[in-house]
């Protein structure tokens, strides 16, 4: 029994490590140009369905992978500097519904190029697996694990030692000044948009292999991503990183029980709302103080 419940465990951590990266990239983004992307999904998916055509071909595993990522950061800064720009002065809803509209274009898109079909990207660590304590664990789930955790190191790294990272925390804090101090505001929020974008195609590539390549399943993908921002108050990457991997656990541990296994698409919602009332204990409620 215990192997069971580690077999989903790692399960759990491996898919969790997914929503985590999404939500990095999300938080990225959101930090230096103050856009909620709901098309991250769909860029993810997008980059998937490019790495199966690729390998499809006949090409080498490599250019498959390489051209997820490529993918990513062509869609995401083809939208940051095609579209984001005129949007930059409007409101923060205005901002994220944009991005939606974003996202039902790269559906349809998606769904002109490939028919639905079952489909799957295979890995060279798909097949390569260690064993800890009687659990197999594929490489992909420990990359999946593994990547989440670089990237959030990376990150913080990135943002706190380098002067483009100084200028994307200066973005977040105030995008005027920011622009007024000299600060490339176009080039800083353009290459925020890359690094998301890149971080969606790599999610994108592993999602389906670890999960299923079916393009609404990794595209709804940016629901969990979200719920695992919020945990981090869009802005912390460490808070993010630990509600993705909680998200994706309790996922997975429902689905052992069959009362509950129905109610795991709810996961995120409960732990996103949990986290908001914890992150507003103590606080009253504007309208309470208003008479």
């Amino acid at each position: 029994m215990l192997t069971v419940y580690g077999l989903f465990l790692v399960s759990g951590l491996a898919v969790g490590s997914l929503y985590a990266l999404g939500g990095v990239g999300l938080v990225i983004l959101r930090r230096s140009t103050g856009v909620l992307n709901f098309a991250y999904g769909a860029i993810a998916a997008a980059s998937a369905m490019v790495a199966w055509q690729v390998a499809d071909w006949g090409l080498a595993g490599p250019v498959a992978w390489i051209s997820a990522i490529v993918t990513g950061v062509v869609l995401s800064v083809a939208y940051g500097r095609l579209i984001a720009p005129s949007l930059a002065w409007r409101e923060p809803a205005v901002k994220a519904i944009a991005t939606l509209g974003y996202m039902l274009i790269l559906l349809g898109l998606i769904g002109l190029l490939w028919e639905d079909a079952l489909r799957k990207i295979e890995l060279p660590t798909d097949k390569a697996a260690v064993t800890i304590a009687g659990v197999r664990i594929t490489v992909t789930r420990l990359l999946a694990f593994g990547a989440s955790i670089a990237a959030v190191i990376g990150m913080i790294f990135y943002l706190d030692r380098t002067r483009t990272g100084l200028h994307m925390r200066a973005l977040a804090d105030n995008r005027d000044h920011a622009a007024l101090l000299g600060i490339p505001v176009t080039k800083v929020e353009s290459l925020a948009w890359g690094i998301s974008g890149g971080l969606a195609g790599f999610t994108g590539l592993l999602f389906g292999s670890l999960v299923r390549l079916e393009p609404a399943v990794i595209t709804f993908m940016v629901i969990p991503a979200i719920a695992a921002a919020i945990c981090g108050k869009l802005s912390s990457l460490q808070l993010t990183l630990l509600g993705g991997l909680a998200i994706g656990v309790i996922e997975a541990m429902m689905t052992l029980y069959k009362p509950l296994a129905p109610l795991r698409t709810m996961t995120p919602f409960i732990v996103a709302g949990l986290a908001i009332l914890w992150m507003q204990r103590g606080q009253r409620l504007t309208f309470a103080t208003e008479t």
